[in-house]
């Protein structure tokens, strides 16, 4: 049985049908990539997956259970995670206590302990040596990886993330490739990647799904998406070439 199974997910924001009957599954411990041209409706996908926005249309399971309606945070604890297209962390707050909304879900826990548990987090992604720093002065690069270990820290099953890349240089790409192949290999966590970094997301994935105007229009491994004449009709039209895929 699939971890996250979406089935028949449309959605519309007035006349303009922005997904259309889109299937998505993904396997416990799967990386799967989300690609398509600006406006495919990538985002708004993980939006309703993630309960910012309902659906018009569709059923969504994680692990077997109904979350269709349920609400961002009941979705949160049952095990989805997320990461944003433009950063939202706490400006006021330090690096720790961002961290700490995220292991803030977790009942019946002390302050005491969900900074000692935030501080855990940091250090698996050696990033302990910030805890105490203020948000804005850390590098962009850094930031992102906070972002990236409040999402760890609500212990996800299924971790979404869009365009986790964006703005970072290429070094930077590669250590977060790496964390996310070690992060995935040790949890058995599933993996859901919005990039449009071609090469990140040829390296990592294990299957792609192609969004082109809120609808599917191809689903398969990298190679075999790499080949598919819609694919590349999709992507030239907005000037890439073949291989940039």
């Amino acid at each position: 049985m699939s971890i996250l199974r979406a089935e028949g997910i449309s959605k519309r924001f007035g006349g303009l049908l922005a997904l259309s009957d889109i299937d998505i599954r993904v396997e416990e411990g799967e990386f799967v990539a989300l690609i398509g041209p600006n406006g495919a409706g990538k985002s708004t996908l993980l939006n309703v997956l993630t309960g910012l926005t309902p659906p018009t249309a569709g059923h969504i399971a994680l692990d077997g259970r109904d979350i269709t309606h349920a609400s961002t945070h009941a979705r949160v604890r049952a095990g989805l995670g997320r990461t944003f297209q433009r950063g939202r962390l706490f400006g006021r707050l330090s690096v720790i206590e961002n961290v700490m909304t995220g292991v803030a879900n977790r009942p019946g826990r002390s302050g005491r302990e969900l900074r000692e548990l935030a501080r855990a987090q940091l250090a698996r992604m050696g990033l302990e040596r910030f805890a105490e720093h203020a948000i804005g002065s850390l590098s962009y690069g850094n930031s992102r990886m906070v972002e990236l270990t409040r999402a760890l820290a609500c212990e996800p099953r299924v971790l979404l993330l869009d365009e986790p890349a964006a703005g970072l240089n290429s070094g930077e790409v590669e250590d977060l490739m790496t964390r996310l192949r070690a992060i995935s290999t040790e949890r058995r966590l599933a993996i859901v990647l919005i990039e449009h970094n071609m090469g990140m997301v040829m390296r990592l994935a294990q299957r792609i799904v192609v969004l082109n105007f809120g609808s599917r229009i191809a689903e398969g491994t990298p190679a075999a998406v790499q080949a598919d004449p819609a694919v590349l009709a999709a992507y030239l039209g907005e000037g890439f070439s073949h291989a940039g895929l």
